[in-house]
């Protein structure tokens, strides 16, 4: 898995490059099959914006998030991205695995 992590109108310091590094580590333990992540910080004015684009095989997940703090930003990003992902693994299951499938249900 690739990660790119870049700043717009923003230094992206050793510190805020470990914080997100531990963070998007949280997305690999629910998901083997991430091909790609580009991550980018970015500030206007007041406001700090974290934006993330994950790559998974035939899908892409975009998450965009901003905060005062760029720390809190970083945080609710990979709730979100959390979530998703575990959303995308739902969908992506065998639906003809379900218990209510015709192949399942008992003969009488």
């Amino acid at each position: 898995m690739n990660l790119q992590i870049t700043g717009l109108h923003l230094e992206v310091t050793p510190a805020l490059r470990e914080y997100v590094e531990s963070k998007i580590a949280r997305i690999r333990n629910h998901c083997d099959y991430v091909l790609d992540i580009k991550v980018t910080l970015s500030v206007e004015k007041l406001v700090q914006k974290v934006d993330a684009t994950v790559r998974l095989p035939g899908n892409d997940l975009r998450v965009e998030c901003s905060d005062e703090n760029m720390y809190s930003a970083i945080d609710m990003l990979v709730d979100k991205l959390d979530r998703q992902i575990v959303k995308h693994k739902e969908k992506r299951g065998d639906h003809h695995q379900a218990e209510g499938s015709l192949k399942r249900q008992a003969i009488e």
